[in-house]
Formats: structure tokens, C-alpha cells, sequence
């Protein structure tokens, strides 16, 4: 409603998950940085662990823009499953038959396919989003999977991203055999206050604004105060106030 009047092409702060808005810090290059390297290293299980709203989901799909090509991607968005129900939808989004196959049937085609993309210079990752919902016995025999290996290297990568109470989850007795097998920890903070005019600009370049001082510094001072620092509550006090501004004729904030 209001891009018009700020000459913006969209809207700079919507909640929706998109690339083309990521704003890199030093916090989301050492993230992505470690992420790729454990995919591509084919380390096995890589965990991405964030507050709510810090932009875990934006970041995968940066992931996935990267390797997009030399790699087969199943991008999990509701893990509140069985591992059966996960293990069918892990084969199925690979291309595997499902169809009257039991749990080992399905094992020893994801093995196969694995095997076939190996040999082909191709990699595999799971990428299970949210994944402190996960119950803990279906966590456990995600663990089994990680046995779907060479002699040499892990052929199928997991990747759980998820909030801290994943990183408390899997530091239960219970699970610590998972926990050792993690080849890679990566984390997201949240964006200092010295970084939230850079984060504004990006979003407002990002939208085709032309000028980024729409915001005073007072102002994203306060933002900042009022969000945390959650890039999710950011946007929404900046598009609100943007509404706002933009319902009172001024053009800055």
C-alpha cells in the first residue's frame, strides 16, 4: 500500500522467506560458510541453531542456491512426522518408488540411489527445517541413516535447523550418540545495534528504493531496543511504521 509513495517496486519488509532480502553479516557468513563446507564435505549430520525469526529458513535457501545443480536437495518443512512417514518423503522427493515398499525396502533404495548419485559426482542432503519438533525417537533413528555410508564418506547428508531447544534436545543422554556423529555446529545471532542501518538498507535497496535514509538513526535505535534484534520482529515494526508514515504524508520515519 504504501510502496508507491516510498517508490518502492514491493513491500522491503515482508515476513515471507526470500533470498533476494538476505542481509549478510559477519554472523550469516560464518553460518553459510560452515554449512556449505559441511555439505560439501559430505560430513554426515550439520546442525543450524537460532532464535526464532533470526532467518534460519532465508538462509537454507541461500544453501540451496548455492549447490543447486551438483547437488539433490529434500527440503523437510513439517517434521512433526514418524520416521517412517520422513523416510517416504525422503524417497519420494528423490524420485524413489514408495509404492508398497516396507521401511527396509525403502532403506536399501535410498541406499542404491545414494550409491548412483555418488558415483555420478552428485551429492544428497536432507535438510529438516524446524527440527526441535522432532520426537526423540525419531531423531535416534535419523541416526541410523548416517550408517548409509562408504568406506571413505557419509553418501547422504543431514542437516537439522532449528531452535536452541534443538541444541537442548540433542544434549540428552538419550540422544548422544547423534550428537557425537554432528560434523558440523553452525549458529545465527541476532543483528547488533551497529549493524541495523546496514540491515534497513539492504531491505529498502533490496524493494528498488532509491534513496535508504528513510529511517533516522533515533528511530532504528529504537527498533533495535523494541526487537531484540530479531530480524523477524524488525520487519514488522518497520513495515507497521512505514504504514503509519506513510497514513500521516511523512516521507521519513
Amino acid at each position: 500500500m504504501y510502496a508507491h509513495f516510498y517508490q518502492l517496486s514491493e513491500n522491503p519488509f515482508n515476513l515471507t522467506p526470500d533470498p533476494k532480502f538476505h542481509y549478510v553479516n559477519e554472523s550469516t557468513r560464518e553460518a553459510m560458510a560452515s554449512l556449505l563446507h559441511g555439505i560439501k564435505s559430505r560430513k554426515g549430520f550439520i546442525t543450524l541453531i537460532a532464535e526464532a525469526g533470526t532467518g534460519k529458513t532465508t538462509l537454507l535457501k541461500r544453501i540451496v542456491d548455492e549447490v543447486e545443480g551438483e547437488t539433490q536437495i529434500v527440503f523437510v518443512f513439517n517434521p512433526g512426522v514418524s520416521f517412517d512417514e520422513l523416510l517416504e518423503f525422503i524417497c519420494s522427493e528423490l524420485g524413489i518408488e514408495t509404492r508398497g515398499c516396507k521401511r527396509l525396502h525403502l532403506l536399501e533404495r535410498l541406499n542404491q540411489h545414494l550409491l548412483e548419485q555418488l558415483t555420478a559426482g552428485r551429492n544428497v542432503v536432507v535438510m529438516i527445517d524446524e527440527a526441535q519438533t522432532l520426537e526423540d525417537s525419531v531423531l535416534e533413528e535419523l541416526r541410523m541413516l548416517s550408517n548409509l555410508e562408504t568406506s571413505k564418506e557419509k553418501i547422504l547428508q543431514i542437516l537439522l535447523s532449528g531452535q536452541p531447544e534443538l541444541d537442548e534436545k540433542l544434549r540428552k543422554p538419550s540422544l548422544r550418540q547423534l550428537r557425537q556423529r554432528i560434523g558440523v555446529r553452525a549458529t545465527l545471532k541476532p543483528v547488533q545495534l551497529n549493524e541495523m542501518q546496514a540491515y534497513v538498507e539492504t531491505r529498502l535497496r533490496s524493494a528498488g528504493a532509491e534513496r535508504t535514509d528513510l529511517f533516522t538513526p533515533a528511530s532504528l535505535k529504537k527498533i533495535w531496543q523494541a526487537s531484540g534484534g530479531i530480524p523477524r520482529v524488525i520487519n514488522v515494526i518497520c513495515d507497521n511504521a512505514m504504514m503509519i508514515a506513510f497514513a500521516e504524508g511523512q516521507k521519513r520515519i
